[in-house]
């Protein structure tokens, strides 16, 4: 069985972490695969939403503590050999997802620790499972946010609840994740994969060329001034209104019919 499960509904991708056996523990594989998966969804025009689940009753543990304890038996790395897997193996994915021009979701549908919540905030929007827990955990096996905690969290919850999170490592619920401002909705155990697939498919119909600009202005505008971001606004909107995507929203509105999209 593949560490990552790859498959396609309509315009949706799935990447399913497959591991259920350690609870989607982090591997090299699964990180090498997600890294490739995301830039083939991002140039493939017939993808227009990419979401990430977790097999079995868990989302992602985080990092795979079997593979740490295999390390100290053969004996410690140096700093520059854990430096180095950090950032050409663990950071793979958070760069992948910053070259990402599409949307992007975390069905979260259990546990997400460590780097497994570091996983999902990457991502553009979050959905969970009732029963989903997050916990940035790293701080109760004597690490640091290793996967983007310290840039992601407290740009969704600001740096006082960032740090307390990351202080103390404590579980939030799904519905407590939602109140926060962690996640954007919570769904029924029961329902949850119906309806995380009905909400990444209604965002996959939108105009591909819309969905990709208002996405790269957003995240612009949060580093930028608002002149700067309103001359940019401008300039994407200019080319958009010369899309046939644009014509067509604006013909099915008259004929009050559901438009259809082709990314032109």
């Amino acid at each position: 069985m593949p560490d990552l499960e790859l498959s396609t509904a309509g315009r949706v991708m799935i990447a399913r972490l497959n591991r259920p056996e350690k609870k989607n523990a982090l591997s090299e594989d699964m990180l090498e695969g997600l890294r490739d998966a995301l830039y083939t969804a991002n140039n493939d025009p017939l993808i227009g939403c990419f979401v990430i689940t977790g097999a079995g009753n868990a989302f992602c543990s985080g990092g795979d503590m079997g593979r740490r304890a295999g390390e100290r038996a053969q004996g410690d790395p140096t700093p520059l050999e854990r430096r180095t897997r950090l950032q050409t193996v663990t950071h793979r994915v958070a760069r992948a997802v910053e070259d990402f021009e599409k949307p992007l979701i975390a069905a979260v549908n259990g546990a997400a620790v460590g780097a497994g919540m570091d996983l999902s905030l990457m991502c553009d929007l979050r959905l969970a499972s009732a029963s989903a827990r997050f916990s940035e955990g790293y701080i109760r096996v004597g690490l640091l946010p290793g996967n983007g905690g310290c840039y992601f969290l407290p740009r969704l919850v600001g740096p006082a609840r960032a740090l307390e999170l990351m202080w103390i490592g404590d579980f939030v619920s799904a519905e407590e994740a939602l109140q926060l401002g962690l996640v954007n909705h919570v769904y029924g155990d029961g329902e949850f994969k119906e309806q995380f697939m009905a909400f990444a498919q209604r965002i996959a119909e939108g105009p591909p060329i819309q969905l990709r600009d208002i996405k790269k202005l957003m995240y612009q505008s949060m580093r930028t001034d608002l002149r700067t971001s309103l001359d940019a606004v401008a300039g994407h909107m200019a080319v958009v209104q010369c899309t046939e995507d644009y014509r067509e929203a604006i013909q099915a509105y008259k004929e009050k019919r559901k438009p259809v999209f082709k990314g032109r």
